[in-house]
């Protein structure tokens, strides 16, 4: 039940139609359920809007002038291949049924389809891609944790030969040890998978720490949202969907790391591009 409450309140919907009474009626119907509902009147006009805001479900009319829905279906796929997409047709034939499952279509409904097959339809196929980013934050989570886990073990090895060859003891070692990345009064220890500011140990999920201790590794240089998920997540994805996904990361990693959430110090946004990590000027006055 909580998964259904996360996905009403937090989906864009993007209705594709060149009829304006049906993209009036399922705006209407879809926004009473809690969703952002935005609307196109061609294959065209939806390409623009999907360029320029992160759309979580797409429904889409098969028969329209200019570009098809199916020609729709294809793009979105092929840029923004976790949107979920829904076919709601007049037009309904076995051919356009079975491309539409081809290019990954959640459902095919005929018009006219009732209020509640509607909502319903929307509500499973949103909750499904839910699952499915779910899923792969659980993977690139585990992921990341092996990878630390191996970074761990070379880095205690390596440890145990500066120690053979040059007598030095523990304390010289962690003194320059390149497990340790520090951005202004942010220390990030590798070896021990842990954060500070100023001292202050910071409660990061492994997604969190790895989004930040990325940043600190390019620190100075902006990192775009795909190459973030692509870093710390493991998998591709389009930059519009990519700035989606790390939008929440990166809101939780200000709300723990920076004194001013809106007016942030450490993680900059750098508009249209990606995240940037700095050390503030007063930091940098203290260092």
């Amino acid at each position: 039940m909580s998964e259904v409450v996360l996905v009403n309140y937090s989906a864009r919907v993007l209705v594709v139609d060149d009829e304006q009474p049906v993209r009036v009626t399922l705006k209407e119907v879809l926004s009473r359920e809690g969703y952002e509902v935005l609307t196109a009147s061609s294959g065209q006009e939806a390409l623009q809007v999907m360029r320029d805001t992160a759309i979580d479900l797409v429904m889409v009319d098969l028969k329209m002038e200019g570009m098809d829905g199916l020609t729709l279906m294809g793009e979105i796929k092929q840029r923004w291949p976790m949107t979920v997409l829904i076919i709601l047709t007049g037009y309904a034939t076995l051919e356009s049924a079975l491309k539409a499952l081809r290019y990954g279509a959640h459902d095919y409904l005929l018009k006219p389809s009732g209020p509640e097959d509607i909502k319903r339809s929307v509500r499973e196929g949103l909750e499904k891609r839910w699952r499915e980013v779910r899923r792969k934050d659980l993977l690139a989570q585990i992921e990341a944790g092996v990878r630390e886990l191996t970074a761990e073990g070379f880095l205690m090895e390596a440890a145990g030969e500066t120690e053979a060859l040059e007598g030095a003891g523990p304390a010289d070692f962690r003194s320059e040890s390149p497990s340790l990345l520090k951005v202004g009064q942010l220390v990030i220890d590798l070896r021990k998978h842990k954060a500070t500011l100023d001292g202050r140990s910071l409660n990061l999920t492994p997604v969190e720490f790895g989004t930040l201790t990325y940043l600190a590794r390019e620190a100075g240089r902006v990192v775009t949202c795909s190459t973030l998920v692509k870093e710390v997540q493991g998998y591709d994805c389009h930059e519009q969907e990519a700035r989606t996904i790390m939008k929440t990361h990166i809101r939780h990693l200000r709300q723990k790391l920076e004194a001013d959430p809106s007016n942030p110090e450490y993680i900059l946004n750098v508009r249209g591009v990606g995240y940037m990590l700095v050390a503030p000027s007063s930091s940098e006055e203290e260092n």
